[in-house]
């Protein structure tokens, strides 16, 4: 939220009381009707009053009635400050100065960018779900002047409060696309124990193999943020919330990776102190005492993390976990000289070397793509406006990489099916543009993405619509298009219609290789589990234009931070008409289990539309 790298920050007072542990339930259930505490969801009538709904008008009007007027209210206050004119004039003024910057790429060469949408969330976490839908979640806004802190970091009691939405790409780009899946209600031990959507955001997650998505931590409220012990897991496929026991310290900006085992190690996080006070405590979820969810009905409900035997004693937060192909949990700090490795089987840490860089504040990691195997090395990026050189770990050694056109920080880097590397976002700073922070005015720069080839060599590409720093985020869509949204001050400050509750915006990127040819058809792919090693047939009516098949993990990012990033080639060992034959990855550790999107490409690196495979049999660890 309002945290930045480049302060120090003195720490804030302890909550007031800590967290209560769930009650222990069994360690599976499967009716969503229940919370993580075992007790029936609220319906309709008994959901919290919503962040600054006054209780004598909820009770009067009904909440969601007195929700509308609440956000009435604040749009008008940050109207008053900020007026919608403005609004609108700056909108219109970088739609304008998009288009003479793009006027000199070709989307055959450069991509282009298309749909530009509005959105009912900011989007400060992203997840791409197996079921093709895209979880959107982030804070109840207290402020709608982006001159001003919009998020409530700071507030104690109800204000202090999550807020969840899907988008459906195949019902289109309007607001009937997006559902509102709200988190859990839950009591803070923030000294109100006021009712509200769990404050889940500045949390770190990832992917379990059952295709769901674990959440751990938040802000418990209070001076520059507090930890929360919050952990919840996301189900995709009964679109529904399920809260599990506390964790056993609170954790603001945290970060999480799911390795070979399917587990997750959650590292690092200011703890319910704040600001300043990062918990050197590892946990892994689930406990080994509990089984890994494996299959989409196994919801985990009440399960515990358990203490992992090694500490991670990051001086700054959400640090860039990577699991490769060696099985090992590569931890690679901010700090130049905190970069870690993890055994999970052993549970130790040894140290790896110094990065050749200082210090980097919010900026990208990849694992580069190793062709049929995992990967095995690391490319950071980012994270320092005055340094535009790429560092790639490989082997236990740094070595300094491929130079992008300039510095910037808060930028997301993602791969695509084709194997090359896009960049998009960024900023001189924390919410500093070019011009200072809480300034929506922004460097051009900043706006345009940038392209890594094949070989390595990077180069300009066209410029986004918004400038997007802070809480920005992108993900690559099964049909190989990329979303990009977050940034909730530039979202604000150029919101076409401050008043009708849809405070975000999305824009959707074409790569370069949606406009070189017809893409190949993919037409079915097993509905079952695929063993690792294991031979298996997908079908498509074009098998002579198929060159390539590759399996991307999906993404789930927030804060530059993307540990489910992967690429795959898979091995080809026949063609029988219109069948394929093709080869899993070797192992586990080169590919964890969970679900990826399948992709056939031509020689022309055009990709199919994805299908979904889930990789991994279970096994016990």
């Amino acid at each position: 939220m309002s945290r930045s790298p480049w302060s120090a920050v003195l720490a804030t007072l302890p909550l007031v009381a800590s967290a209560v542990l769930a009650t222990a339930l069994p360690a599976f259930a499967t009716a969503p009707g229940h919370d993580g505490d075992g007790h029936p969801r609220p319906g309709p009538t008994h959901r919290s009053i919503t962040a600054g709904t006054r209780p004598a008008e909820a009770a009067a009007l009904g909440e969601d009635h007195a929700r509308a007027h609440t956000g009435r209210r604040q749009a008008a206050r940050g109207a008053q400050g900020y007026p919608q004119a403005k609004r609108t004039q700056s909108l219109d003024a970088l739609t304008a100065s998009q288009r003479r910057a793009n006027a000199g790429f070709t989307a055959a060469r450069s991509g282009r960018f298309t749909d530009y949408f509005p959105a009912p969330d900011f989007g400060v976490h992203l997840a791409q779900l197996p079921t093709g839908k895209v979880l959107f979640f982030s804070f109840e806004r207290v402020e709608a002047d982006p001159t001003k802190e919009t998020g409530p970091t700071d507030r104690i009691g109800g204000t202090n409060a999550g807020r969840a939405y899907l988008w459906d790409p195949a019902k289109g780009t309007g607001a009937r696309a997006f559902k509102n899946v709200p988190p859990p209600t839950v009591l803070m031990p923030d000294g109100t124990y006021v009712p509200r959507p769990a404050p889940f955001f500045c949390a770190g997650h990832s992917f379990l193999p059952n295709g769901m998505v674990g959440v751990f931590g938040g802000n418990g409220g209070g001076k520059g943020g507090t930890g929360a012990r919050l952990s919840f897991v996301f189900d995709p496929w009964t679109e529904t919330w399920f809260r599990n026991r506390d964790m056993a310290v609170g954790r603001w900006y945290p970060s999480v990776v799911t390795g070979a085992d399917g587990r997750q190690l959650v590292m690092s996080g200011q703890d319910e102190r704040g600001t300043g006070h990062p918990t050197p405590l590892v946990e892994r979820f689930p406990a080994r005492s509990r089984p890994v969810p494996w299959r989409p009905y196994d919801i985990p409900v009440g399960l515990p993390a358990e203490r992992f035997g090694a500490d991670a004693p990051f001086r700054n937060d959400y640090p860039h976990l990577f699991s490769l192909r060696d099985g090992m949990i590569y931890g690679l700090g901010r700090d130049a000289d905190q970069q870690w490795l993890f055994d999970p089987a052993k549970e130790t840490r040894v140290d790896l070397p110094r990065r050749p860089a200082d210090f980097r504040g919010y900026g990208s990691a990849v694992p580069l793509p190793a062709g049929f195997r995992g990967p095995d090395s690391v490319l950071v990026l980012g994270g320092d406006p005055r340094d535009p050189l790429t560092y790639r770990l490989s082997g236990g050694a740094w070595t300094t990489d491929g130079s992008r056109a300039f510095g910037r920080t808060q930028d997301d880097t993602l791969i695509l099916p084709d194997a090359t590397l896009l960049t998009v976002n960024g900023a001189l700073d924390t919410r500093d543009y070019g011009f200072g922070p809480f300034n929506p005015k922004a460097d051009l720069k900043y706006r345009h993405i940038e392209l890594r080839d094949a070989r390595g060599h990077w180069s300009l590409g066209p410029a986004q619509r918004l400038p997007r720093g802070y809480h920005s985020n992108a993900l690559v869509l099964p049909d190989g298009r990329v979303l990009v949204t977050g940034d909730e001050l530039q979202q604000i400050a150029n919101d076409p219609d401050i008043k009708d509750g849809m405070d975000g915006s999305v824009e959707l990127y074409e790569p370069a290789y949606i406009h070189r040819g017809t893409r190949p058809a993919l037409d079915a792919v097993p509905g079952h589990t695929l063993a690792h090693d294991t031979d298996f047939q997908v079908r498509t009516s074009t098998p002579g234009e198929v060159a390539r098949a590759v399996l991307l993990a999906p993404t789930t990012v927030t804060h530059s931070i993307n540990t489910s990033q992967r690429h795959l080639e898979l091995r080809r060992t026949g063609t029988r008409g219109d069948t394929l034959d093709l080869r899993t990855p070797p192992t586990a550790a080169d590919a964890p289990p969970g679900y990826y999107m399948l992709f056939l490409l031509n020689s022309r690196g055009v990709p199919s539309t994805a299908k979904w495979v889930k990789l991994g049999i279970r096994q016990v660890y």
